[in-house]
């Protein structure tokens, strides 16, 4: 085994003996067996010191948007009577949509065509009934004024034949993107945060950042990101005269969390 000066990095002999588990050895002369041993060497004397952490951070933001999902569905046991009565509401829904939308109360909607099924369901005594015929229609819509949806909300959640779903709640996707870019640098800043602490209980220098990934990928394949995630609105139907739709949107948390690898000397 060659050995290299630390001080020069020059050849000044050899060695014969086992190498370590870490593949150099180091004499009592400061000599040690290779160019990248003695460069991790010249600090204090000790091998350089690895710190790999996780940093999360996260943000909590207003609702900005607010989707809604919803769906007219028929049954009877006439096909189209059934197809009709979907038509008819689906049509004066989509009117308002429209005038919503002109109105700046709605960003965006969809509706899909209706589509009609038929099926037979079981009695009490275990037998098929009649054949029941089914018209349906989705509609989805992503309003930006909450109390023009609460007002829409009543109006619809009382009319035969309509079904609200769960109503989806988040911030613009232009400001999504930007807290989204300071939610991960705080992550980072986290990272290094923790890495400086561990590195400064065992009396170690300045952390240096080596590696940083999204969450299991340091050491391959792992966790999925973790992402931003939506609050669902929590509704409530008063009862009386006058009584509307009580929509109660909690906030938009933005969470990040990434994984980071420092070295410390």
């Amino acid at each position: 085994m060659m050995v290299f000066d630390c001080s020069t990095g020059s050849v000044i002999g050899a060695l014969r003996f086992p190498v370590d588990a870490v593949g150099w050895r180091r004499e009592r002369s400061g000599r040690c067996a290779s160019p990248v041993a003695c460069r991790r060497m010249r600090q204090d004397g000790g091998m350089t010191l690895d710190i790999t952490v996780r940093g999360s951070a996260e943000q909590h933001h207003p609702a900005e948007r607010a989707t809604v999902s919803m769906a007219a569905a028929i049954e009877g046991p006439d096909k189209a009577k059934a197809f009709a009565a979907a038509i008819a509401i689906q049509e004066p829904l989509s009117a308002q949509l429209k005038e919503l939308v002109e109105l700046h109360a709605v960003h965006s909607w969809s509706s899909d065509q209706v589509r009609v099924f038929s099926h037979r369901p079981w009695d009490g005594d275990g037998k098929r009934g009649a054949t029941v015929h089914v018209a349906r229609v989705q509609v989805r819509a992503e309003f930006t004024d909450f109390e023009r949806l609460s007002g829409f909300l009543d109006f619809w959640s009382g009319t035969d034949g309509v079904e609200v779903g769960q109503i989806e709640w988040d911030v613009s996707a232009k400001n999504r993107r930007v807290f989204e870019a300071e939610v991960r640098k705080s992550a980072v800043d986290d990272a290094v945060q923790k890495a400086q602490s561990y590195a400064n209980a065992v009396r170690r220098g300045k952390v240096v950042a080596v590696q940083i990934a999204d969450p299991g990928m340091l050491a391959g394949p792992g966790d999925a990101v973790a992402s931003p995630f939506h609050k669902n609105a929590a509704l409530a139907l008063s009862d009386g005269p006058g009584a509307g739709l009580d929509l109660a949107p909690e906030e938009i948390v933005i969470r990040v969390e990434v994984d980071a690898r420092f070295r410390a000397d």
